[in-house]
């Protein structure tokens, strides 16, 4: 094993249900994370999704609200209610995929 393996960054493999805990992630990771995982969401016919960002400083929550603003294949968002993570969460609408 060479210095240069260590420089890897460790692969792991999330699984797409729906929910998507952002607690175990660096933020400069939220950028490219949140599009794949809405799109293989959509592959699996997931429209309903969950980030969970915590409450914190909120600046998180506001990253993640950017992001998903900007994004062609998200129909709605909004902070969670009470039972769902209240404003440490936020629920995804995802419009459905186009039919090709």
């Amino acid at each position: 094993m060479t210095d240069r393996d260590n420089d890897m960054p460790e692969v792991v493999e999330l699984p797409i249900d729906g929910v998507l805990d952002l607690h175990t992630f660096r933020p400069a990771e939220v950028k490219d994370l949140i599009p794949d995982y809405l799109d293989e969401c959509l592959k699996r016919d997931i429209l309903d999704v969950r980030i969970i960002h915590g409450k914190g400083t909120s600046k998180l929550q506001r990253t993640v609200h950017s992001i998903l603003a900007r994004l062609p294949q998200v129909a709605d968002f909004r902070l969670a209610g009470h039972g769902a993570g209240g404003w440490g969460a936020t629920l995804v609408k995802l419009y459905p995929p186009k039919n090709s």
